[in-house]
């Protein structure tokens, strides 16, 4: 029973990393908090749990922060011009005759 848990404490782990390695923030959040973790007093594996916690809250409000930016700035654009930018206006020059020689 000691090794299944054993196994069941090593694996679990190992199966959840993939989807928290790729989440904004947490590798960085993890490495400062691991190093905090480890000078208040050995819990290292904590803090960098909760680090990474924090920097990915972190990095979802600052995500969101910009996001309603850009959406402001859609909305102050002129609306009948999609991008943003106004046509140029062109004048065309006036036609000259051919002149005979």
């Amino acid at each position: 029973m000691n090794k299944l848990m054993l196994v069941f404490m090593i694996g679990a782990p190992l199966v959840i990393a993939p989807s928290l390695a790729g989440a904004k923030g947490c590798l960085k959040g993890a490495a400062v908090g691991g190093v905090a973790g480890h000078v208040a007093g050995g819990h290292a594996v904590v803090g960098a749990t909760a680090g990474c916690v924090i920097e990915h809250h972190r990095e979802k409000v600052k995500d969101k922060a910009v996001s309603q930016q850009q959406q402001q700035q859609q909305q102050q654009r002129p609306a009948t011009y999609p991008n943003g930018v106004a046509p140029s206006r062109t004048t065309s020059a006036p036609s000259i005759p051919p002149t005979a020689n």
